[in-house]
Order: structure tokens, then C-alpha cells, then sequence
């Protein structure tokens, strides 16, 4: 953590853009302009270093450690002041959130308008957009952009304000979702234990999220709390989980965990929650989508084609283009991926995790099976995501500190070790010719083998696992709130 701050610290570089004109007030910084390299080998240690520090944590309460809840509260809250006081490393994505905030606060649409389009590239906050978003409008949910509209508001014309508001909001949803966590797991000591080293104490995801400044972190805490309210109270989970689609989609896989959890209830009481958990998400969903404009779904068909150099779905379609025609895959690799991604997470829930979490038996206010479900689900989508990047992480990790360990702990946290290392340092300016070779080396070679390498592992794996159980027993434990 002290590397990843002080890497920030350092002031603008490869990893860190710039904020505007420095000012009394956080983030704050220095104006040493480190080198390119200083910051990728700084970087790649801090990820070695995250990496390390969760597989020791994860061994250490697989033998029983179970550090005090206040001091782990205490730890992760000084973990995020101190990151909320520099400014966010890795991407320069949270100049585009204030971009779009002040093009929605401002009263244009930012589902419309490129930054690069409004107001003739003279204002204060849209301008300092970063390469190569300038001409691209928000692909983000209308509560996300809601979100970025109010920090704009609040902000005024100051970028470095802005940023540090958002900042604030993203370190604050943090929390929410240790909170929340901690609480789920309340009856449980080993359950408290593993989620501060999944989620509270990670520095991965504290750097990627908190550091990083990532939207992602809002819809996590949005989705976590719609599968702590679940099925018992359905229509508070519909609104949460409503709110967490309107501002990323992939985040209705957590509705889909509690849908799936309903077999075997009642036919009469499946219809009713189902229901009032739909009305839920309509009270939320619609009103946001109208609000934002009849171009919300403009940049939706684009983002479903984007495939991230790190991904295999990259290599398979630079040899369709080779082979066959420029851009022949692309319109297919969105649903192949989302039919592949959920194939894999019923192949992991069916063999593995819902045994597990059945077998352990473990006491909390998330049942295992929807536990099981929403770890199971989101993983198989994390693992085959056509874009794929570290923060990304957000969607699976919070629901998997909920279910008991197995090898799937292992794979995810390869899948961010190695995501964090291809894309350091995370800028696509201020490279030196070599540097760029070399990260970008990592990103568009060694990086998809290794992630093709992993989805086959947890085939493998899930495959050789055990029988399901039978549905009357799901549904026994379902309607048990603390079973």
C-alpha cells in the first residue's frame, strides 16, 4: 500500500495523469515526474507484493488466524484515507467520469456528446479528458452517470475537486461493501476472517478500486447490499439490484444468483417474490433510463464489441481476421462469451461450490446456496469477459468472500495478479519506446495464454467434482435465513 501511494505521490507519469492546477486541497502531490520505468517496476512489485500478502492471508485463516474485526476496520479505513489523499493511478477512466458528470450537470447529454464536441473543447473539466476517450460518448448506466452529475455539481469547474469527491464517493462504497460483508458473516469468525483478506484488507482491490477510482466500486456495493436484503425482502433487493444494472450491466448476474436460489420454493411464493423483486427493479431501471435520454442505449452495441487485448477472445479474432475477414467475430464474441461465461458458472456452482457451501453449512444472512450461486456466476463471466480489466474484479470477488475456500479462490486471484500486470502502468501516453514494448508484450502475448490457461484449469477442476444436491434440500437452506 505504501508503494502504491507513493507511486501516486510521486506526481504525473505513465501511471498517474494529470489532475489540473495544484491546490490547497487533496488529492495532493508532488511534481517529480518519475520515468516510466520507475513507476512499471514500482508497480509490478506492489502487484507481486498484493498478491503474496492475499495468498498468505487466505493460508493463514485456512489455520485458524481470525484477526479482530476493529482492528481490521481500523486498517482498512486507514488504508483508504491515506489512498483518497493522493490522486487515482492506473487509468486516467475517472477524467472521463468527471467529464461526463459536467456534460450531464451542465444540462447536455453525455450519451450524445463526446467530450471532445462539448463546448469546443474549452471547458475546464471535459477538457482534461485522456487519450483515446475524447471522442467517445458515457457507456455508463444512467445512475452512474446520476452519480457523476452530482459530484459535478458539487465540484464546480475544478477538476482536481471533482476528482477528489468521486474519489471520496469510490472509497466510501469500499467500505459499504466491508461493511456489508463483515456483517453477512457476523455469526461466523472463519467467514469474518476470510472476507477481510478477499475484499477489507486486499491491497489488490484497494489499489484497483480505491486508488484506481473506478465506477465498478458503486455498482459492487449497489449489487452486494440487493444479495444481503435477497429473497426476504424482495423488493428492496430489486431496487438495489435495479440500481446496480443501471450503473454496469454485468451486474444482474447477482438477480439472476437470487432466481436461481428459488427452485424449489412454493409455486405461489416464487411467483410473489418474483414479482415484487421485478417491480423493484422497474421502479429504479425505468425511471433512470427515461431521465437519461433515448440515447442511454446508443453506445451499448459498440461497448458489446470492444474485445480487450489481454483477453483470448483477442487472439481468436485477429486470426478470424486473418483467416477469414477484418471485424468477421467481433459481433459474435458478446454472446459467445456470455454463453460460455455462464455455461462455466453452472458447470462451478452444479459441481463444486454449492456442494461446498452446503457441506460447510456456515451460519450468515446470505444463504449459501445464493451465496454459491452469485460467486459461481459471476466468476465463470469474469473468467471469459471478452473486456477484461483488473477492476473488473469488482463483480466477483465481494460474493466469493462469501462462499467456504476452494481452488476457485486461487484462480481469481491469478486472474488479477496477472490483469494487474498487464496493464501496468495503465496509460496509453508517456511511455518510452521500450517500456511500451515490453507492458504491451505482457498484455497482447503472455497475458491471454495465461487467462485461456486458468478458464481450462476450472473446467478441469469443476468437472472432477461431486454430485449436486438434490433440490429439496437447496430449498431447505434457502428459506432458512441463518442456516
Amino acid at each position: 500500500m505504501a508503494l502504491l501511494a507513493g507511486t501516486s505521490l510521486l506526481g504525473v507519469s505513465a501511471a498517474v495523469p494529470p489532475v489540473g492546477p495544484p491546490s490547497a486541497g487533496p488529492p495532493w502531490q508532488l511534481d517529480l515526474h518519475p520515468s516510466p520505468w520507475l513507476v512499471t517496476a514500482a508497480l509490478w512489485l506492489t502487484a507481486a507484493l498484493g498478491t503474496v500478502a492475499v495468498g498468505a492471508g487466505l493460508r493463514a485463516v485456512a489455520l485458524g488466524a481470525r484477526p479482530r474485526p476493529r482492528h481490521v476496520a481500523l486498517a482498512a479505513g486507514a488504508a483508504v484515507a491515506v489512498l483518497v489523499a493522493v490522486p487515482p493511478l492506473g487509468s486516467a477512466d475517472h477524467l472521463s467520469y468527471a467529464a461526463y458528470g459536467r456534460i450531464a450537470a451542465q444540462g447536455a447529454d453525455p450519451y450524445l456528446t463526446p467530450p471532445s464536441s462539448f463546448r469546443g473543447g474549452s471547458d475546464p473539466v471535459v477538457s482534461a479528458v485522456q487519450p483515446p476517450w475524447q471522442d467517445t460518448p458515457s457507456v455508463y448506466g444512467p445512475v452512474a452517470t446520476g452519480a457523476m452529475a452530482a459530484v459535478s455539481f458539487a465540484a464546480g469547474p475544478s477538476v482536481r475537486r471533482t476528482v477528489w469527491l468521486w474519489q471520496l464517493l469510490c472509497g466510501a462504497a469500499f467500505l459499504v461493501v466491508a461493511g456489508l460483508l463483515d456483517s453477512a458473516m457476523r455469526a461466523d469468525p472463519g467467514g469474518r476472517a476470510r472476507a477481510a483478506v478477499l475484499w477489507t484488507l486486499n491491497p489488490l482491490l484497494l489499489g484497483q478500486l480505491v486508488l484506481g477510482a473506478h465506477v465498478d466500486i458503486l455498482a459492487a456495493a449497489l449489487a452486494v447490499a440487493g444479495l444481503v436484503a435477497g429473497a426476504r425482502r424482495p423488493l428492496a433487493a430489486g431496487i438495489l439490484l435495479g440500481a446496480a444494472v443501471s450503473v454496469k450491466a454485468p451486474y444482474a448476474l447477482f438477480g439472476l444468483a437470487l432466481l436461481w436460489a428459488l427452485r424449489g420454493w412454493p409455486r405461489r411464493d416464487v411467483l410473489r417474490t418474483v414479482l415484487l423483486g421485478l417491480a423493484g427493479v422497474l421502479v429504479v431501471a425505468v425511471p433512470a433510463h427515461l431521465a437519461a435520454g433515448p440515447h442511454v442505449f446508443d453506445q451499448l452495441s459498440s461497448a458489446s464489441r470492444y474485445v480487450s487485448i489481454a483477453t483470448p477472445w483477442r487472439a481468436m479474432s485477429n486470426a478470424v481476421d486473418l483467416l477469414i475477414a477484418p471485424g468477421a467475430l467481433r459481433p459474435l464474441v458478446a454472446p459467445l462469451a456470455l454463453v460460455l461465461g455462464l455455461a462455466l458458472g453452472v458447470l462451478v456452482l452444479r459441481r463444486r461450490l454449492l456442494p461446498a457451501a452446503l457441506e460447510a453449512r456456515r451460519p450468515g444472512r446470505v444463504p449459501p446456496a445464493v451465496a454459491a450461486a452469485a460467486a459461481s456466476l459471476t466468476a465463470g463471466w469474469l473468467l471469459t469477459a471478452p473486456y477484461a480489466l483488473p477492476w473488473y474484479a469488482a463483480l466477483a470477488w465481494p460474493a466469493l468472500a462469501l462462499v467456504p475456500a476452494t481452488a476457485l479462490d486461487r484462480v481469481l486471484l491469478a486472474q488479477l495478479a496477472v490483469l494487474t500486470v498487464a496493464y501496468v502502468p495503465g496509460r496509453v501516453v508517456g511511455l518510452t519506446p521500450t517500456v511500451e514494448t515490453v507492458t504491451l508484450g505482457l498484455r497482447r502475448y503472455a497475458a491471454p495464454v495465461l487467462l485461456a490457461a486458468l478458464i481450462v484449469a476450472v473446467v478441469r477442476w469443476a468437472w472432477q467434482g461431486g454430485r449436486t444436491p438434490a433440490a429439496p434440500e437447496v430449498a431447505a437452506v434457502q428459506r432458512d435465513p441463518v442456516s
